[in-house]
């Protein structure tokens, strides 16, 4: 009997060794997550937000890999999402970068019914803040297409602002809300969209940002592209 059990664990211990050897080889691949973390808003007894996280990670051929989930053995980076637009040194040609003409369009035209808004408008914001991307999380914690505030989507009602349905609507509404408070004035409703009532109260107009400045001037250009369809 003992010689048997001496047997066994001899087999065990070499099979450990065989498996933790295996482990030690290098392997690049990503962790078996199947999608991205689902975006939720935080609680109202959390201080913490959900983020939508891209990993930035380089092979040893230099080739460089951007993913949503985490890799294994490989050294990476994260990066988050922020505002497509909002980048006053960005290199985009906004005359000439191409349109999201099909995407959510029953969406997006029942919201403009419903608020009394262009669709163009509203799919300008779109491109402007999320590029049309429903689930990314900005380092602010502004959420999905329209990229709405944890205070504000509460405010509207939304549960879930990563849902296309619920962010269209609730942004649009916002933005409605906005142009009725500066009287359609689409620059002032924009920058507040941007950075707030209250910084374009204080500013008395745009406010001097240069964010929120290349923000607006971009939006205007979207909207003009989106109304003429290229």
């Amino acid at each position: 009997m003992l010689f048997g059990y001496l047997a066994l664990l001899a087999v065990a211990t070499t099979s450990l060794m065989l498996q933790a050897k295996e482990d030690k080889k290098p392997v690049h691949k990503l962790s078996p997550s199947k999608s991205a973390p689902a975006v939720k808003m935080p609680s109202k007894k959390s201080n913490s937000t959900a983020q939508y996280t891209i990993y930035s990670a380089q092979k040893a051929d230099g080739t460089v890999l951007f993913s949503d989930r985490q890799p294994l053995n490989l050294s990476y980076k994260v990066l988050y999402y922020d505002c497509f637009a909002c980048d006053p040194n960005s290199n985009i040609n906004w005359f000439t970068t191409p349109l999201y003409i099909r995407p959510y369009n029953q969406l997006i035209n029942s919201a403009a019914i419903k608020h009394n808004l262009d669709p163009a408008l509203i799919r300008a914001v779109i491109h402007a803040e999320s590029a049309f991307r429903p689930s990314v999380v900005s380092k602010k914690g502004a959420v999905g297409l329209m990229q709405l505030m944890p205070k504000t989507a509460e405010e509207l009602g939304v549960t879930d602002a990563s849902m296309p349905s619920q962010n269209i609507q609730a942004g649009s509404q916002y933005l409605a809300k906005l142009l009725q408070q500066y009287d359609n004035n689409i620059d002032l409703a924009l920058a507040a969209y941007n950075a707030g009532s209250t910084a374009v109260r204080r500013h008395q107009g745009i406010p001097p940002f240069a964010e929120t400045q290349a923000y607006v001037k971009r939006v205007n250009i979207l909207h003009k592209r989106y109304q003429s369809g290229f």
